[in-house]
């Protein structure tokens, strides 16, 4: 729902770490809307997972952005968007900024990998950049496509992610920042936080950063504090699919088990709750006053 959103901006101009997290369907955005979260992350993954197909660039910008349109029309939470490597080059990534600004996100994120990109986590996965000085080029075409300022670009460095270390993170990052980013996303793949927290304590520009907290959980909101505010968005990445994942797979393994859906029936939400997150009552009010 567009209209008197705050803004991504105007969140992230307290002091307050903002909590966004990964959604790929209205309803789970509507769940993590309830829930109490700052904004939503349209994340590539979870809508990869969702058709069923690795996330390797194979979900279209249509179909991504149809998702993210489709999002933005049942909750009134800030969108950041998840582009992948913006679906091209420089000249693709303006019309997607266009595109994504026209359906309702309040944010994209572009990473610096190579078109078809692999996803970051995956064991063994090919993770190529492209030179700096390209990704510039996308960050500045992304930023003359936006109409407001209040959209903002967010550019996400992989090189640790690649295994190329902090020091290339560093002047990845630094170029980023000259480029006009409004903010860093730094990723790792690393078991533990040090990688990223050495690498926030090494960062002293002037641009905020956003983690993805993924495969170092223990990293919260107390510890992402103590780095002493540089880091101003987390983004909890592909949770949502997760978790909707093993709960169905539990549900459809007893019930196939058990030879009826009986003993699943106390542990799953009830055809009531799921008409109230359809706003089956704002159906009902509408077809009493309406249908003659």
């Amino acid at each position: 729902m567009t209209g008197d959103i705050p803004t991504l901006r105007h969140k992230l101009s307290g002091s307050e770490l903002l909590h966004v997290m990964a959604t790929h369907s209205p309803l789970s955005a509507r769940l993590a809307e309830e829930a109490g979260f700052d904004a939503l992350w349209a994340s590539g993954f979870e809508l990869s997972a969702l058709y069923g197909v690795p996330d390797a660039s194979f979900v279209s910008m249509t179909q991504h952005l149809d998702m993210t349109r489709a999002i933005a029309a049942q909750v009134r939470l800030p969108i950041v968007a998840d582009i992948d490597t913006g679906f091209g080059n420089a000249n693709n990534v303006f019309h997607a900024i266009r595109e994504y600004e026209r359906a309702g996100a309040a944010a994209v994120v572009i990473e610096d990998k190579s078109f078809p990109k692999v996803t970051s986590l995956v064991a063994g996965g090919r993770q190529d950049l492209v030179r700096i000085e390209e990704f510039q080029g996308k960050i500045e075409a992304a930023l003359a496509a936006r109409r407001s300022a209040d959209f903002l670009v967010i550019a996400r460095c992989e090189a640790l992610i690649a295994g190329l270390g902090q020091q290339e993170a560093l002047a990845r990052c630094q170029a980023y920042e000259r480029a006009g980013a409004d903010l860093l996303l730094i990723h790792s793949k690393s078991r533990t936080p040090d990688e990223i927290e050495a690498f926030v304590r090494a960062w002293n520009g002037k641009l905020p950063l956003v983690i993805v907290p993924t495969s170092y959980p223990e990293l919260d909101a107390q510890r992402i504090a103590a780095l002493g505010g540089k880091v101003r968005m987390v983004i909890y990445g592909n949770h949502a699919i997760r978790a909707a994942t093993a709960a169905m797979a539990d549900t459809f393994r007893r019930i196939r088990a058990d030879g009826g859906a009986l003993g699943v029936q106390a542990g799953i939400a009830p055809v009531e709750e799921i008409f109230r997150l359809q706003g089956m009552e704002d159906f009902k009010r509408l077809e009493k006053k309406y249908l003659r």
